[in-house]
Order: structure tokens, then sequence, then C-alpha cells
């Protein structure tokens, strides 16, 4: 028997009687027979189930993630990374390498050749069409649109800010099954 008083038998097997009346007599049966392994391996299987519903929400710097992820997604992973590595003043973040996962080579290679003879437009940053901008309020206001697909491209609007609030419109095309920003624009009049 173990503390509980129910006997135990030889394989670890715990058996609590439970009286079941049948249609002649009484009699007593041992049910609710419990395994500490099969207790294990159900843990296990649950462990294992609530791990692979977790893969999916994956961070946004994973590759398999890139391969996954929608237009829109791709947007909000690209200003995520874009917009403090803009802030900090240090090299401009179309120099860095990385930008290639987000942002088409084309469109790199362009800006990259305007930037280093100094010829990119002195009104405003390409990609988000300012000069200015509080880093702390856009980085937290971050509003990505629903998609707009013509033609094999996604057009994603997205907002920035909860105060001063600039619109753009991202365009991006698959690049081997990869959303990839190849253009964007703003949404102010033409001046």
């Amino acid at each position: 028997m173990d503390n509980t008083g129910f006997p135990i038998s030889s394989s670890g097997v715990a058996s609590i009687p439970v009286p079941i009346t049948g249609p002649h007599d009484r009699i007593t049966r041992s049910i609710a027979t419990i395994e500490v392994a099969s207790m294990r391996k159900y843990l296990a299987i649950f462990v294992a189930t609530l791990l692979l519903s977790f893969n999916g929400t994956s961070y946004a710097g994973n590759p398999a993630h890139a391969e996954q992820a929608t237009p829109e997604t791709r947007v909000r992973d690209f200003y995520a990374w874009f917009i403090p590595r803009l802030a900090a003043d240090r090299d401009y973040p179309i120099m860095e390498k990385e930008i290639y996962r987000h942002v088409v080579k084309p469109t790199v290679d362009l800006l990259r050749k305007q930037y280093q003879a100094n010829k990119l437009s002195e009104d405003a940053e390409y990609f988000t069409k300012v000069q200015d901008f509080d880093e702390k309020d856009w980085a937290g206001h971050i509003a990505v649109h629903p998609v707009f697909m013509l033609d094999g491209v996604a057009l994603v609007a997205v907002t920035f800010g909860s105060k001063d609030k600039q619109t753009n419109i991202v365009f991006l095309r698959q690049e081997n099954g990869i959303w990839k920003i190849t253009k964007v624009v703003d949404t102010r009049d033409y001046r």
C-alpha cells in the first residue's frame, strides 16, 4: 500500500477499489488505475503540442518567419528594424547589409548610389517621407493597414505616430517567396 492507503501492484500501478452495483449483486472492481508512466506520456504529448503551437509565433528576425510573413507583417517588421536605426544617428540604415532582408536589391542599390553621391532628396528620408520625427511616438504607434493586391504587387498603407501622423504606401513584391519592399510613397498632395 502507498501513503494514500490504496494497494500498489509490483508494476507500480495504484488501484482504487470502487463499489459498482451490478444487476444481481454488489461487487467491487479496481478502476481508476493510474500508472506514473502513462501520466508522463500524456504530459510529454501536452508539452510537445504546446511547443508546436507557439512555434508559429516566432521572432520577426527569424528567416523562417520572413518566408511565412504576410505583406503587412513584413512592413511592420521593416519599420520596427528601420526606425530605431535611423534615429540612432549612426550610419544610414540603407548602408547596412540587413536591409536586403526587407528591401529588393535594385531599390537598395539605387538608394545607396544616390546616398554616396549625396543626391538623396533633402526634403525627406526615402522610407519615412519626413525629415524629422518623434522616434518614441513612431516606434510605439505603427499602424499597418490591410493589404491591397494589384497584379502581384502588395500595397500596404502604414501610419506612424499618434500626434503628427504620417501615412505612407509601401509597395512589396515576392522575391523567392518572401515579400520585400520595392518602393514607398507618401499620401500627401503633390507640392
